[in-house]
């Protein structure tokens, strides 16, 4: 993280469970918390009175902004901002006034609990956002944790027929995306998302494609614009960090489709997070890969961000292991 053009210290972890160890009066009834309450914290801070927190989208409140200076958020604020414990990969945390907590559902471990946010992520783009349901069609294009959880979330809302895609390397994470409930899955490097698409629907094309992929920006935005089926929905949440070029506009008339950007996830999503955990109905512990505790957090790190290839998903970290 970046503060000021400077790398600053900070504590990471931003995907946070834990149990209230001490808490004030006024707390208590703020958050309706006690001491041994394990809750799921949310990485966002948000000021709690501009129009986009009194309107319920908290996740658009510019204190939430991890790239906007002097913004706090879990995970990425610098240690220099007292009491400097800002982040998960501690024994103990710091819950700013601003916080905003879920219950974990009595019988879910603390190890499933922690990916309420990305699978939070899922419920927010796929059935919130794409409005994925019974008798529906979804792409899924990426297969890492935030695609998986797209997956999860169209499953449980009952889509009938969801493909995800990856490229060869995903084999494994393609694999984990059958088990978590996608019908279909896909090698676009070896078959084109829009041959693959013509093979499974016999041309119908699809309702909804949710983009979490790290391809290039032109072909896999212009194939999922071919893949959808008239007033189809593409939602984009992958940066891709380089203009479109050679965009078809038109195609976006023809079939009057939905494009749109989506980020971040809302209450209610992670409210569904957490409920899919307590019914247990889908086998999460797919995603959840690695466990270490705070001496393995380097080694913990790298396989989360591809430089030691093992498989991994969803990495957690216990600190008082």
């Amino acid at each position: 993280m970046y503060a000021d053009d400077k790398i600053v210290p900070r504590i990471l972890g931003h995907e946070n469970v834990g149990t209230i160890e001490k808490i004030g009066d006024i707390a208590k009834q703020r958050w309706g918390l006690n001491v041994g309450d394990m809750v799921a914290l949310e990485e966002y801070l948000p000021c709690g009175h501009c129009i986009d927190c009194r309107s319920g989208e908290y996740r658009s409140c510019l204190e939430t902004d991890s790239k906007r200076a002097g913004s706090l958020r879990y995970g990425s604020t610098s240690t220099t901002v007292e009491p400097a414990l800002w982040g998960g990969y501690s024994q103990f945390q710091y819950l700013h006034p601003r916080s905003v907590f879920h219950r974990v559902p009595e019988g879910v471990s603390p190890r499933i609990a922690s990916m309420c946010l990305p699978i939070g992520n899922g419920f927010q783009w796929a059935y919130l956002d794409g409005g994925a349901g019974p008798g529906q069609t979804v792409v899924v294009q990426g297969p890492g944790q935030q695609g998986l959880a797209c997956v999860i979330a169209a499953k449980a809302a009952g889509a009938s027929t969801i493909i995800c895609t990856g490229l060869t390397r995903d084999a494994h994470r393609l694999e984990a995306a059958k088990r978590l409930g996608a019908d279909h899955i896909v090698m676009v490097d070896q078959e084109p998302l829009t041959d693959a698409v013509e093979r499974i629907t016999k041309g119908a094309g699809v309702d909804l494609v949710i983009d979490v992929s790290s391809g290039g920006a032109s072909e896999v935005i212009g194939g999922a614009l071919k893949a959808l089926k008239k007033r189809g929905k593409l939602l984009t949440a992958a940066y891709k960090k380089k203009p479109l070029n050679d965009f078809d506009m038109d195609i976006i008339i023809t079939k009057q489709a939905t494009f749109r950007g989506v980020r971040g996830h809302s209450y209610k999503s992670v409210e569904l997070a957490l409920d899919l955990m307590a019914r247990k109905t889908i086998d999460l512990s797919v995603m959840s890969t690695h466990h270490f505790g705070l001496d393995k957090v380097d080694h913990a790190l790298q396989l989360v961000g591809g430089k030691i290839d093992d498989g991994a998903i969803h990495v957690t970290v216990t600190p008082w292991n």
